[in-house]
């Protein structure tokens, strides 16, 4: 980890660490940590970029990511997120209590209300803390639509066991190893 902290200090101005306000448990607001992958300036980037590209404007306006090319993205930092180094720093936020290893991702509370996700359902969600990794992950990562994330997050938390977690922590080493379905 600090020689990741090091590499991003040298290659890029600002911070070392990416954090972002999400609902915990049961709906309790914490930091979640990750490496810096883009660029400081990245909000200029982007609108600048999908300025001069219709095709990735439809492609953001659809999926909020851009998966053919993102030109926010360092060098370095599209390393971390192909092998999910960017994800050790989440290692602390379970070590301070606010997700476990395994569980459904945090969720952006405005997710929530940009899906219309029913009260019900977010609030089953919510019910155990998030995970740094879990079923949507292992079995789709990054090419799951959001409602085919939520069914997994339910899927997970209506059937969690001992040999589940097990599953899921050999699944994500494998995943991580290959880089499938990582940008």
């Amino acid at each position: 980890m600090i020689v990741i902290a090091i590499v991003i200090k040298l290659t890029d101005k600002g911070s070392i660490l990416y954090k972002q306000k999400r609902p915990g448990l049961n709906g309790k607001p914490f930091y979640l940590y990750k490496f810096r992958t883009m660029y400081h300036n990245n909000d200029e980037i982007l609108q600048r970029y999908l300025k001069e590209n219709s095709k990735a404007k439809e492609e953001w306006e659809k999926y909020r990511k851009l998966k053919t090319y993102d030109p926010r993205v360092t060098p370095i930092g599209k390393f971390l997120r192909k092998s999910s180094l960017d994800e050790l720093p989440q290692f602390f936020n379970v070590l301070k209590g606010d997700m476990s290893v395994i569980g459904p991702r945090p969720y952006i509370e405005s997710e929530f209300k940009e899906y219309k996700i029913p009260k019900d359902i977010r609030e089953k969600l919510l019910s155990v803390k998030p995970g740094i990794t879990g079923l949507w992950q292992v079995n789709h990562r990054n090419e799951a639509t959001f409602e085919e994330r939520i069914k997994q997050d339910l899927k997970y938390i209506d059937n969690q066991s001992f040999l589940l977690d097990l599953k899921i922590i050999f699944k994500t080493i494998k995943v991580m190893l290959t880089g499938k379905g990582a940008y």
